[in-house]
């Protein structure tokens, strides 16, 4: 899903956990190093990203009891330069929050690449669901680090700041939204921020220095939880847990949004996400907690969804200082895996499932051009500029759209 680009070197981190750098102009293999082993259900599924002289990225896999990590590879040598465990072992700080060794399978893996601020040093990365998922019998504790993002110092790999959004998450919530950095005016004073829509339904403003919890509030409909405490800790409604006779979660397995792409404007000073409202599921467990058997999926019962006549895709515009909805747009398609691009001259691009490709106004939410593309757009638009023309292109299906502005 990607590449990084650093001088002369294209990198890949490939489904088979191969980091590998290529030559850019000839295409032969400079280097390559395994991250992990495949046979164990270890899979990388996103672009690396090159900070400095190091290669950084992480591993998926966390449906197969995988224990995640996030590591860093030299440019020129691919010689390991850090790792840092997204699941902490014995005498790890956050190893008390997995029960007896549940740590082990613990998964937290990694799906979208992180974000980087040259400012701080820092790395930021959104770590996938506990495992086994949807069902946290044999792993009773917050689970850290997974459902969070996490803070990394680039050259050494140590953690700097967690927040966790799900503690003790069994509803398939991984925080795989791309770390948004802005630095915007909240409450009165210039923040250093992180903007975060998850996929828990709620919007999270965090400070990116130190991690402080600035603001969660409710972005979609949501029944697992009340509110946050005084130190950002989401307030669980105690009967919202999967259960034998299953339970109606609201957001749903797929999220009130998930990996597709959001944009800030610092011209409109607003967030905008793409979202599935109203989604549901119903979570149920087994007789029994899952057993992990190498290279099998380690997971609970998969909920049932529960679609009625008010779920909807949609583009939201929300105020960073306050979390409310500024505005709403709603796509044709009842859901989405687009992502957003937002432009100087407050433009909005977005696609849908069903084909819609749209540009709206990023100041009011109305649509100011539309076309079908014919199949699915799950992919973000990019803009370009050649020889003084502008271009917007997006991808559907297996194929490249691109349109020329006026």
């Amino acid at each position: 899903r990607g590449l990084a680009i650093y001088g002369d070197k294209i990198f890949l981190a490939q489904l088979d956990t191969n980091v590998t750098a290529i030559n850019a102009k000839t295409g032969k293999e400079v280097w390559k190093t395994q991250a992990a082993d495949p046979k164990q259900g270890y899979s990388m599924t996103h672009a690396p990203i090159v900070v400095k002289d190091k290669v950084i990225a992480g591993v998926a896999g966390g449906e197969f009891g995988i224990r995640g990590f996030i590591a860093a590879w030299d440019v020129n040598t691919g010689k390991e330069v850090w790792r840092f465990y997204t699941v902490p072992g014995p005498g790890q700080p956050g190893n008390e929050t997995w029960s007896g060794d549940s740590w082990q399978h613990g998964g937290a893996p990694i799906w979208v690449t992180g974000s980087y601020d040259p400012e701080t040093n820092l790395t930021y990365w959104g770590t996938g669901n506990a495992g086994p998922d949807w069902d946290g019998d044999a792993r009773l504790g917050d689970n850290l680090y997974s459902s969070s993002v996490i803070a990394l110092d680039v050259d050494t790999g140590k953690l700097k700041w967690h927040y966790q959004f799900s503690p003790h998450n069994e509803f398939d919530w991984d925080a795989t939204q791309i770390p948004v950095l802005a630095d915007i005016q909240f409450k009165g004073r210039q923040r250093k921020a992180m903007l975060w829509a998850n996929r828990n339904g709620m919007f999270y403003v965090l400070d990116r220095t130190s991690g402080e919890f600035l603001l969660g509030k409710p972005f979609a409909k949501v029944n697992w939880a009340t509110g946050f405490d005084e130190k950002g800790r989401p307030m669980r409604v105690p009967s919202i847990v999967p259960t034998k006779e299953g339970t109606l979660v609201f957001p749903g397995n797929q999220g009130a949004t998930n990996w597709y792409s959001p944009s800030f404007s610092p011209h409109t000073k607003l967030f905008y996400i793409p979202s599935w409202q109203n989604t549901s599921s119903i979570y149920s467990k087994g007789e029994a907690p899952p057993e992990f058997h190498q290279g099998q999926t380690f997971s609970g019962n998969f909920p049932r969804n529960q679609n009625g006549s008010d779920i909807y895709a949609s583009i939201l515009a929300l105020d960073p200082e306050t979390g409310d909805k500024k505005w709403e747009t709603k796509l044709s398609a009842i859901n989405t895996e687009g992502g957003i691009l937002t432009t100087a001259s407050d433009v909005l691009f977005a696609g849908g499932r069903d084909g819609q490709f749209i540009a709206v106004d990023a100041r009011d939410g109305k649509i100011l051009w539309e076309t079908n593309l014919g199949p699915s757009v799950s992919a973000s638009p990019m803009t370009f500029t050649v020889d003084g023309k502008q271009y917007v292109s997006i991808q559907g299906g297996t194929s490249l759209y691109t349109f020329g502005l006026r």
